[in-house]
């Protein structure tokens, strides 16, 4: 990672079109912006009287509100990574990996730390964000655990005990609402010694988070729409988990993401060919000022371009290359 900000470039990337936002819903867990598809982020969980933008974000183009992502207001910022993540999502095009089926009665926020079980047994754990039930789970199953809290709980110990602890970690857990909050950059390169899991629902599907130290994306996919949209305007939490939404787990720096990264790289070239002929349709009907969306065919070279040097290496580093 040569810039802190080189994370949110890329985001920005995959959300840089005309699209009109429908809604956005800050919810007291989660916040949630709707445009051509759905995205999330876990709200800031601080309380404001003063949000001087409120009633203004419908229709808005989705580019705008992407862009708050790189903001350090807690509320832009959450906006702004919801905005991305519907960008993200419209592309619809999920990785390989295993979807946690919701189970009846069951922790299902828990389920990314069930699923990894046998593998972080009798190995030093950091968790990053706090996941309700996660210290009986931990006891449990015997499991050496520590979480680090922006806001500290009874058993956490702050945010600031990552420098000390992360780099002896073997594996890690971290909330992708790191990202909103400006704390990933510094989390991902303290971790890089250890098996790294960047996990939520607000985490974005993109294979080039490999690139910052990410073994594996732990998010979500969407199972209905509306149970998820009626839960957090309702206030809900670890609900949404039950019927909204199901964990699917992907590996990455494997023979799966190169095929998911080719895919996207095929879909970028697509898009960016049918907007060029658009321009080209524009400027063919005599007009003389500039095409609407000449910015967005600026964020879809750099999308590829990104992913040209993703895939680039990506077949470098994995020596399985049997992806057909």
């Amino acid at each position: 990672m040569d810039k802190p900000y080189e994370i949110y470039d890329l985001l920005q990337d995959y959300a840089g079109g005309p699209e009109p936002v429908r809604a956005v819903i800050i919810g007291l867990v989660w916040s949630y912006c709707e445009a051509d598809a759905v995205g999330l982020a876990m709200s800031p969980g601080i309380s404001t009287r003063t949000l001087p933008w409120a009633g203004s974000l419908k229709g808005r183009p989705l580019s705008e509100l992407a862009g708050w992502v790189r903001e350090f207001d807690p509320y832009q910022a959450v906006i702004g990574m919801a905005a991305i993540n519907a960008g993200i999502n419209r592309l619809r095009l999920l990785p390989d990996g295993v979807g946690l089926e919701p189970k009846s009665g069951a922790s299902n926020n828990l389920s990314v730390f069930e699923h990894f079980l046998p593998q972080i047994r009798g190995k030093r754990v950091i968790v990053i964000g706090r996941y309700p039930g996660l210290d009986q789970f931990a006891v449990e199953h015997d499991l050496d655990l520590t979480v680090l809290e922006r806001q500290a709980g009874l058993n956490d110990l702050p945010d600031t005990a990552c420098e000390y602890l992360l780099p002896d970690a073997e594996w890690v857990f971290i909330t992708a609402s790191s990202i909103p909050n400006k704390t990933f950059p510094r989390l991902a390169q303290l971790s890089r010694d250890a098996v790294t899991v960047l996990m939520g629902p607000t985490t974005p599907w993109l294979p080039e988070l490999y690139h910052f130290g990410i073994d594996y994306l732990a998010g979500v996919e969407l199972i209905d729409a509306e149970i998820l949209r009626n839960t957090l305007a309702e206030g809900g939490g670890v609900r949404i988990f039950d019927a909204a939404v199901r964990y699917r787990i992907a590996g990455l720096g494997n023979a799966a993401s190169q095929a998911w990264t080719r895919q996207l790289i095929a879909d970028t070239v697509t898009e960016r060919e049918r907007l060029k002929q658009d321009m080209e349709n524009w400027y063919g009907l005599g007009k003389t000022d500039r095409f609407p969306q000449f910015s967005r065919l600026d964020s879809i070279d750099r999308r590829l371009s990104r992913l040209d040097t993703c895939f680039k290496r990506l077949w470098d580093e994995c020596p399985d290359h049997s992806i057909g």
